[in-house]
């Protein structure tokens, strides 16, 4: 059991027989009375996000989940299908888990399943991942006021602002995180 004034971004607890990981965490202290802990959480069975209110002091049973390496092998209609790389098994996931977080994997990417009590309940992304540009919008020659962008289209189909002397070919860095550009690493 952990404190709710514990739980910050990251943290994975259970109550009422549901899973959730803190998306989310606010620390209330009014004028008057006692201070309230918000936190946005996502319940990590059924993909549903969730404000919670929680009273300082209380408690909330905290789950260890375990990390497990995997390479991305590929999608359909309903499962995103890994490969363990020491045991060779291949654990599928509901696509609908991943949301939008899809369009940044690519073939043969390494990515954490997160399990708990052998069950997989959640994923976790590299902070960083570096992409091949595929598609740029026409850049403007003389627009360089202001620290123009423009348009890239990447590998995995999904498209970010990035500097005007960006090109198809080039290999950029993009922070997952915040869906950001943040350096061309190799023409």
């Amino acid at each position: 059991m952990i404190d709710v004034n514990q739980l910050r971004k990251g943290a994975t607890f259970t109550q009422n027989s549901h899973l959730y990981r803190v998306l989310e965490y606010r620390h209330h202290k009014p004028g008057r009375g006692k201070a309230t802990i918000r936190v946005t959480v996502r319940d990590l069975r059924s993909g549903a996000t969730v404000e919670m209110t929680f009273n300082s002091g209380e408690r909330v049973e905290d789950i260890r989940v375990e990390a497990l390496r995997v390479e991305y092998l590929f999608a359909d209609d309903d499962f995103v299908t890994f490969m363990n790389t020491e045991t060779y098994e291949q654990p599928q996931l509901n696509r609908v888990i991943f949301g939008d977080d899809l369009k940044f994997i690519k073939d043969s990417m390494e990515i954490k399943l997160l399990s708990y009590a052998g069950e997989i309940i959640d994923y976790e992304l590299p902070k960083t991942m570096e992409y091949v540009v595929v598609e740029v919008e026409a850049a403007v020659a003389g627009d360089t006021a202001n620290s123009p962008t423009k348009k890239i289209k990447l590998e995995s189909g999904f498209e970010v602002s990035a500097p005007m002397f960006i090109n198809v070919g080039d290999v950029v860095k993009i922070n997952l995180e915040d869906q950001a550009y943040v350096t061309r690493v190799s023409k």
